[in-house]
């Protein structure tokens, strides 16, 4: 069984959808971006979660201070640093957030990428597709050639592009832990609950 995050989750529909499909992860972004939310409402939709589902809080080049300020009011129980942070700020992360999982978000350019992220001491690796300027959620696919050429010791979460039509796919070649979806399980720029309802079936079958 693949496990499955669905991120960018702004509505209390988004929140009872991956309740009842039973989504492994329940991303939310408090980065600058269209699906960001504020950590008062992201703490409100965080309570609505059910237990077994694991609260994400995607940060990109926020001070640790403030991240762990954010988790101690939303209830976070992992964070993922999808910016430019150093081995030095995640470490200071670690250290102020001792209670959740780190996860390292990696824009894949080359093999040095892949190797370089897996000596940090992440808990997992999301892999997401390169852009020059963006930091994610660009809805571009990944290379999977790439990723799965190389042997890391660090759990994989693969991202970038991954919609029901392409996942069988990327699970077979990657071999990922997991996968996250975002853009690809919505409906004018609205996270859609059948997608959201067969992509998590989809995944958990793989």
């Amino acid at each position: 069984m693949t496990k499955i995050k669905i991120c960018g989750l702004r509505r209390v529909e988004d929140v009872e959808a991956v309740n009842r499909v039973g989504a492994d992860f329940a991303g939310f972004v408090f980065a600058q971006s269209r699906r960001q939310v504020s950590p008062n409402l992201a703490a409100q939709l965080i309570a609505r979660l059910k237990p077994e589902i694991l609260p994400v809080g995607v940060f990109v080049n926020s001070a640790p201070e403030e991240i762990a300020a954010v988790v101690q009011q939303t209830g976070i129980r992992a964070v993922q640093l999808h910016g430019d942070e150093t081995p030095q700020q995640m470490d200071r992360v670690r250290r102020l957030c001792p209670q959740v999982h780190l996860w390292r978000a990696v824009r894949v350019k080359s093999r040095e990428d892949l190797l370089q992220a897996d000596r940090l001491g992440a808990d997992a690796l999301v892999l997401d597709s390169y852009h020059p300027t963006q930091y994610g959620g660009t809805g571009q696919v990944g290379n999977w050639d790439l990723i799965s050429s190389v042997l890391l010791s660090t759990p994989v979460i693969l991202a970038g592009g991954l919609d029901a039509g392409n996942l069988a796919q990327a699970v077979s070649q990657v071999r990922p832990m997991g996968v996250d979806l975002s853009g690809g399980v919505e409906t004018g720029g609205v996270k859609d609950q059948k997608k959201i309802q067969q992509v998590v079936e989809l995944a958990h079958r793989l």
